[in-house]
């Protein structure tokens, strides 16, 4: 496993890191507690130091898991990264959208990021995580409601507290970055990136490069699309949010497919699977300091951590890229 400073800080993560969304069940159409446990635990085993969860993954469930799988491992041998500004439980701020919990139960979801809301998600979060301290704390979406130098204010007095070591934000513009930025020295973005969606490379990535502010990229595998496992009218899980998605339609499933034959040699001649490929090639893409891949079982989590041995040259991601042209130039 590689390991990466991220941005300014000397926080050290794994550039596989275990994203921890699944995991929690909820909009993935449920999820196995044991599997789940037994991925983080696979996955560190290999060298995935680092998990990010948050408290809305599953209402809490993702964090808990995560509390458990990491019980018996020495706190300063793993790296937590988790988030804040997304409320189940408070019907105040911005409205997000309705959905419904593992038990089918109707939940009104909210961004929310003010400083006493703040201050209680890292308590409970610590003690669901079973922990008294987070590596990098991120503010989930931007919330409109709240002003970002109110939400980093607390951020500040939480790092002051000993609770936080570094802040982050996710899914945040280059200006909010920068009005954040003036509060507390951002150790990082959390945004979407992945071959075939690619829209961080205009703003985003310069941006950080220039301020030293690392990128998580998640959703590196376009949520399971680039594994290759997806044909044309696949039926999700009921309460499988990917049913909904552009990137599974039939058309998009045959482009994506195209493509991945099209690299599938270039896999076969490292001895990778196509995931495997496609993990190596985001975390060598510009700015990017690592991906995050989500894994339901131990096997999963096996062949994500054994992405980061891949050696890929300037000639195999000039080959790549190439495809992803031919397919995607209109994306």
């Amino acid at each position: 496993m590689n390991y990466v400073k991220l941005g300014s800080t000397d926080l050290e993560l794994s550039e596989i890191t275990f994203g921890a969304w699944a995991i929690g069940g909820w909009m993935w159409g449920g999820a196995d507690h044991k599997d789940a446990v037994e991925a983080i635990i696979e996955g560190y085993n290999e060298g995935v130091t680092s998990i990010d969860t948050a408290p809305i993954y599953g209402q809490g469930r993702s964090e808990e898991i995560v509390g458990e799988a990491i019980r018996d491992i020495p706190r300063d041998k793993v790296q937590i990264l988790t988030k804040f500004g997304m409320r189940w439980d408070l019907a105040k701020g911005d409205h997000s959208f309705s959905s419904k919990d593992e038990q089918g139960n109707p939940i009104e979801i909210y961004k929310y990021a003010g400083k006493e809301s703040i201050i209680k998600e890292c308590e409970d979060s610590l003690r669901r995580l079973g922990t008294d301290y987070i590596d990098l704390y991120q503010i989930h979406w931007p919330d409109s409601t709240t002003p970002i130098t109110e939400s980093f204010e607390a951020v500040s007095k939480l790092i002051e507290q000993g609770k936080v070591r570094y802040a982050g934000v996710c899914n945040y513009s280059a200006s909010q970055c920068a009005e954040a930025n003036k509060i507390v020295r951002l150790a990082s973005n959390q945004v979407p990136y992945s071959m075939v969606n690619r829209g961080i490379e205009e703003e985003t990535v310069p941006y950080c490069l220039e301020q030293n502010i690392g990128i998580l990229a998640y959703s590196p595998l376009q949520r399971g699309l680039l594994t290759g496992k997806f044909n044309p009218g696949y039926e999700f899980k009921k309460g499988d949010h990917r049913s909904e998605s552009g990137f599974f339609t039939d058309e998009f499933i045959i482009r994506t497919n195209d493509f991945l034959n099209e690299i599938q040699p270039l896999a076969d001649r490292k001895e990778a699977t196509l995931a495997q490929l496609v993990l190596k090639w985001t975390v060598l893409q510009p700015g990017i300091s690592v991906a995050l891949a989500g894994a339901r079982n131990a096997k999963q989590s096996l062949q994500n951590a054994k992405a980061s041995e891949i050696d890929l040259s300037d000639d195999d991601i000039n080959l790549i890229n190439g495809f992803l042209f031919k397919h995607f130039i209109d994306e």
